[in-house]
């Protein structure tokens, strides 16, 4: 219909256009700012904790200039399902109470439900960012430099880096070729099918040639990945580029530390 509004797909893994101060900080420091917020919101989530990694995250988002348009079309049917779990959590009860006159009702597990609702935007935020400002082909030597430490006890880091990078660049190649299949699929002709039993076998063979055809493609991918990687030096080359902290990076660190030291200070302390 015309004007209607198509949903906009996930966009993750791709860089958001652009430069900034936050798209030239290394990839290590933003992996180590995510790890550093993960960790402090699995042993204090409070709210404070949480509002004040949400303002780091908007003053990021701000310096980068994330538009609005990476964000993704969200289902009506997700909004229900937050609703229904927050009137299910809202049954719980428990303090604080809320006094409505003769009527008392238990806030304790929508509060519950809302923080952890909250605690999982920051989180998924935060991941998004590291997609959002990082190019893929810096997380390898990123994870090779932090982890050179670990390679005294012969652990493989750096053919677990590559094997990460390749992960990375694959997944948006196999998403697009996947979501391309699946278009194809729903342009072609839909028999007409008279009962159950043929429409759940009609059902059956059709995932199967999804799948026949998302292996070929996946398969057809890899020899291409591999003939590139192989013209280029070979896979010791993905992980071999010099990274490391600059100035900007050190900043952005004790910003972190200073925010992470706050929250555990306020949260085992308080004000």
């Amino acid at each position: 219909m015309r004007g209607e509004r198509q949903p906009r797909p996930v966009v993750l893994l791709r860089p958001v256009p652009g430069t900034s101060a936050i798209h030239e900080l290394w990839a290590g420091t933003k992996l180590i700012v995510v790890f550093a917020v993960s960790l402090l919101l699995s042993f204090y989530p409070g709210w404070i904790p949480i509002g004040l990694v949400a303002v780091l995250l908007t003053v990021a988002v701000l310096i980068a200039r994330i538009p609005r348009g990476v964000l993704p079309s969200i289902p009506i049917w997700f909004w229900i399902l937050i609703f229904v779990g927050g009137l299910t959590a809202a049954m719980a009860g428990g303090s604080p109470v809320l006094d409505l006159g003769s009527l008392e009702l238990g806030m304790g597990g929508l509060l519950k439900f809302l923080r952890i609702t909250a605690l999982s935007i920051v989180l998924l935020a935060a991941g998004a960012m590291v997609s959002w400002t990082t190019n893929i082909a810096d997380i390898a030597p990123a994870v090779a430099t932090l982890g050179r430490p670990f390679t005294l006890l012969r652990i493989p880091v750096d053919e677990w880096a590559v094997a990460l990078a390749l992960a990375l660049r694959a997944f948006p190649m196999l998403l697009d070729e996947f979501r391309l299949l699946y278009a194809a699929r729903r342009l072609r002709p839909r028999p007409v099918l008279a009962t159950r039993r043929e429409r759940r076998r009609r059902l059956v063979i059709e995932m199967g040639d999804l799948l026949a055809a998302g292996i070929t493609v996946a398969l057809r991918r890899a020899d291409e990945m591999g003939d590139a990687i192989t013209a280029r030096g070979g896979t010791g080359q993905i992980s071999a580029a010099r990274s490391g902290p600059r100035r900007a990076d050190w900043c952005v660190l004790a910003i972190v530390a200073f925010v992470c030291g706050v929250s555990v200070w306020v949260e085992l302390v308080g004000f």
